[in-house]
């Protein structure tokens, strides 16, 4: 489902704020014979670091593909303390998703998937769980099952990660994946697992959320999707949002609206990490237009 009409490139990088960058970065662009088609910058003012993603077009460029990155590094990247990363979008990226027993957001994936409004590949769809297999069925894309414990937990993630290469996976979703990922497992893709939470943590934590909201009376609910860590539901936040609720609302009526909020703000995180637009540090991410 690849979109693209441009062979671009795209970088997105951070240094110290320092005058002179964006000059230095669209001047090695236009004398090697790339056309700009965006660029976006914002200065961390209180903590003093630059951040930019830059797109250009390739087709009059006249660095090679795979020496764009040396050249770079060596030219500018060193001088000025660059952390830096080039992607192209001639290159469709292949994700992952894991799912446990509830539908809603993998429908809406796949539903948004179907329709061709992203440009990424779904090879593969991973569960633990048989319950939801006729998925793979109706949007024919190979399920998975692999169940897991805590006494084989080792085992079967080493079976997840045969998977993962075979099909040559470059990032994941958990679409409602009920199990926590190892250390291991969560190192081998940094800052390319997306998961959704209800925004209760930790104030409700456990089953039943929705309920336990309901049963102190809160009047916002909001669902979180963010990059996944070593710490539980502590990674680097990608989209939030929220919606208002009264005490007319019963629980059943909570646990709908909360999945909504849930698939819609997965959907939108995992956009714009296929839209290339994320750029992580440390902790918190900036998302670019």
């Amino acid at each position: 489902m690849n979109n693209n009409e441009h062979n671009t490139a795209i970088l997105r990088m951070h240094c110290p704020d320092q005058a002179g960058i964006i000059t230095v970065i669209t001047g090695f662009i236009n004398e090697n014979g790339g056309n700009i088609v965006y660029l976006d910058q914002y200065v961390d003012r209180n903590n003093g670091i630059f951040y930019m993603r830059i797109e250009w077009e390739l087709d009059n460029f006249i660095i090679p593909k795979e020496k764009i990155s040396d050249y770079f590094n060596t030219l500018y990247a060193q001088r000025y303390n660059m952390s830096f990363h080039i992607s192209f979008t001639e290159r469709v990226q292949r994700m992952a998703i894991f799912v446990s027993k509830m539908s809603h957001c993998i429908y809406d994936l796949l539903a948004r998937y179907t329709a061709g409004e992203w440009d990424v590949e779904i090879p593969l769809i991973i569960s633990n769980h048989p319950d939801l297999s006729v998925i793979g069925q109706q949007f024919n894309i190979p399920f998975e099952v692999i169940p897991i414990t805590k006494e084989n937990k080792a085992e079967q993630e080493a079976k997840e990660f045969e998977l993962l290469e075979r099909y040559n996976i470059d990032f994941i979703v958990l679409a409602r994946y009920m199990q926590v990922l190892s250390e291991d497992f969560i190192a081998r893709y940094p800052n390319r697992i997306i998961n959704i939470h209800h925004s209760f943590l930790p104030a409700f934590i456990g089953a039943k959320p929705y309920h336990q909201a309901y049963e102190r009376g809160v009047k916002l609910i909001g669902a979180t999707s963010h990059y996944v860590t070593a710490e539980l539901d502590a990674g680097p936040i990608i989209e939030q949002d929220i919606a208002r609720i009264s005490h007319k609302d019963s629980p059943a009526e909570l646990v709908h609206k909360g999945r909504d909020l849930e698939k819609i703000v997965l959907s939108r995180a995992v956009e714009k990490h296929i839209q290339r637009k994320i750029l992580t540090y440390k902790n918190k991410t900036i998302i670019f237009n």
